[in-house]
């Protein structure tokens, strides 16, 4: 019989707003082409650096702010500074480090263009420096006893769970993984709430102590939709910071079994399909999950 450690899992996070839009408005003077910079009249906090923003003008008017741009709606990256200004960029890495250089650039509207903004990531991404996580399942039981019974009756209800992740605290130097910083950030948005969707992963691929060839790249992970509850942070002269955050779950809990790996649509002359989120997103066939 095989025995797993927990040095090889993962947690995988994917930023969801909780249906809520941020409604705002681009005036002219909200525009600093030069500096390839954008002010949004909103709270500081709602949106964070390396959200897949999707921003939609209400009134039809095509967001002329993005120069040249003809459409109603465009979904981009963005990173956010510490007065609230944005830059906007075609790669999550991009956004992450910031900077004029690869921002996308930007033109004074000729008037004032309201809009609709909502996160819209659909890439799942590692949580940088997890050191542990915890997830519990628990369902709730009606008693159906009756007066005559010598036995104590039972049946199942609801299921609901809950659970905590523990991280060493990080904010800079990774572009491809999302740093355990952004939890931090997360739970503070007060309007679009700190909701997110979460892969927690008790087999990766690559880590097979079964020495069964065919298992190599099988994957075994819990997948749900969660709201963070909590986060405590441990600040000591004599030992590492870090943090915990603690959350619930808000819908159904997977438990899912990927035994292949997944297969890719091609084009007639071999090409790959891209998505538009990201250049190297591949539109994939459906598993064989369990």
């Amino acid at each position: 019989m095989s025995i797993y450690l927990g040095t090889h899992g993962k947690v995988e996070l994917r930023r969801e707003f909780d249906g809520n839009d941020i409604v705002s408005k681009i005036n002219v003077s909200d525009v600093n082409p030069t500096r390839k910079r954008l002010s949004f009249d909103f709270k500081l906090g709602q949106l964070i650096t390396g959200d897949q923003v999707e921003i939609t003008s209400t009134n039809g008017a095509a967001l002329s702010f993005f120069n040249s741009y003809t459409k109603t709606g465009i979904k981009r990256f963005i990173n956010v500074d510490a007065l609230g200004g944005i830059r906007f960029y075609a790669t999550f890495a991009n956004a992450v480090n910031g900077g004029a250089a690869n921002a996308e650039t930007l033109a004074a509207p000729g008037s004032t263009i309201p809009i609709k903004v909502v996160v819209q990531n659909s890439d799942f991404r590692v949580i940088a420096q997890v050191n542990s996580f915890e997830l519990n399942t628990q369902r709730e039981v009606i008693d159906t006893t009756n007066l005559s019974d010598s036995f104590r009756s039972q049946v199942s209800s609801l299921m609901s769970g809950s659970g905590n992740m523990s991280c060493f605290w990080e904010y800079t130097g990774e572009t491809v993984q999302d740093l355990p910083m952004y939890l931090l950030q997360l739970i503070l948005r007060t309007k679009v709430g700190s909701q997110f969707r979460a892969k927690f992963y008790l087999k990766s691929g690559n880590h097979n102590p079964s020495g069964v060839v065919a298992n190599a790249n099988d994957e075994i992970f819990y997948e749900f939709d969660g709201v963070l509850t909590a986060c405590a942070s441990q600040f000591s002269p004599s030992s590492t910071v870090q943090f915990t955050a603690d959350f619930v779950t808000t819908g159904e809990i997977a438990l899912k079994v990927s035994l292949e790996s997944t297969d890719k649509i091609l084009q007639e002359d071999s090409d790959d399909i891209l998505l538009d989120q990201d250049g190297t997103a591949k539109l994939l066939l459906e598993s064989s999950d369990i």
